[in-house]
């Protein structure tokens, strides 16, 4: 990876007075790395993409993208990245082959190279056999596939891929992910996504941001952030009035605990020492340990270290505008 080609500072984003949708973010992206923002809906992953891709107007604050300003110099910026939206995009009335021939032409792509490109990637993106049907005959993930190839088009430095694979299936998320792969090797591509998958930013981003209520919580890479854990973690439901906390502390290998209710998060550099410490001062001094489970360090337990939430993957997603609404429903009948 080399150096930062994205670079954000101070970002904020309000709409109206009392919506702050982005607040105060800064954060740099190196070229030819995988960057990924995790969190929920509504934490402002979106609409900073949208400022970073000219698409919104910042309300202070500052992006350069390869240099360039993207307030000032926002038409040069849109020449060098391409965006896959997470919302479905393409004309519905036009054939596969027609709407990349479109999106072609809005980037200035000659005829020539663009009738190479299109044939390249419908066969990489496996629908060159529904290049000539109407969109309205694809299946969500056929659609998917298309606007990823569409935003390709005009091999972009810089790939924006908001929630990608949100609503497909594994085998439809994987060929996306393994074509992107290919992609961002071969040509160095810099890839930014946002994605509420755990399993998907840990297992592809190079660094990933955790955002949340429009702030920053951490970034790091996969393996720095769940390093930061400190070790293990145990989760005990305990149902007695008295608070233990004091005892779990002085366990050998807790490191430290925080209690929410019956429920207690123990981190600890040796889980199964404490674990057996746990279970024999709770028979010994007759807790009411109900439940108790043992966890190595995961994107989930780092997204809670961090926002005090888990976060599940069936609460990340958009709800979808009324467009996206009647094509899911037409697929529906």
């Amino acid at each position: 990876m080399g150096d930062n080609i994205i670079e954000v500072k101070d970002l904020v984003k309000r709409y109206g007075k009392d919506v702050l949708a982005v607040n105060g973010i800064s954060f740099d992206v190196k070229e030819g790395e995988v960057f990924g923002f995790l969190g929920p809906n509504g934490a402002g992953k979106s609409t900073t993409i949208s400022m970073i891709t000219t698409l919104l107007t910042p309300t202070s604050g500052t992006i350069l993208l390869d240099g360039m300003n993207v307030v000032k110099e926002a038409n040069k910026v849109r020449k060098a990245i391409g965006l896959v939206p997470q919302f479905l995009t393409a004309d519905d009335e036009l054939s596969g082959r027609e709407n990349m021939q479109l999106h072609a032409d809005l980037y200035g792509v000659p005829r020539k190279i663009a009738k190479e490109r299109i044939d390249e990637l419908l066969k990489i993106v496996k629908l060159e056999d529904a290049a000539e049907r109407r969109v309205d005959t694809y299946s969500g993930g056929m659609r998917k596939r298309l606007e990823l190839a569409e935003g390709l088009i005009n091999r972009p430095r810089i790939l924006f891929l908001d929630e990608p694979t949100l609503g497909l299936d594994i085998q439809t998320r994987e060929i996306i992910w393994e074509y992107v792969k290919k992609v961002r090797k071969e040509s160095n591509m810099t890839v930014f996504l946002t994605t509420h998958y755990l399993e998907e930013a840990d297992s592809l981003c190079d660094r990933i941001a955790i955002i949340d209520e429009g702030q920053i919580k951490v970034i790091g890479t996969p393996h720095e952030l769940k390093e930061s854990l400190g070790g293990d973690v145990i989760n005990a439901t305990i149902e007695d009035e008295e608070d233990h906390s004091a005892d779990i502390q002085k366990m050998d290998g807790a490191a430290g605990v925080t209690k929410d209710g019956s429920r207690y998060r123990i981190k600890t550099k040796d889980g199964d020492r404490t674990m057996t410490s746990v279970l024999s001062e709770s028979t010994s001094k007759g807790w009411k340990l109900r439940s108790i489970s043992l966890q190595v360090p995961s994107m989930n337990e780092v997204f809670l270290e961090y926002t005090g939430k888990a976060l599940r993957d069936e609460e990340g997603g958009p709800k979808m505008d009324k467009r996206t609404q009647a094509v899911q429903a037409r697929r529906r009948q």
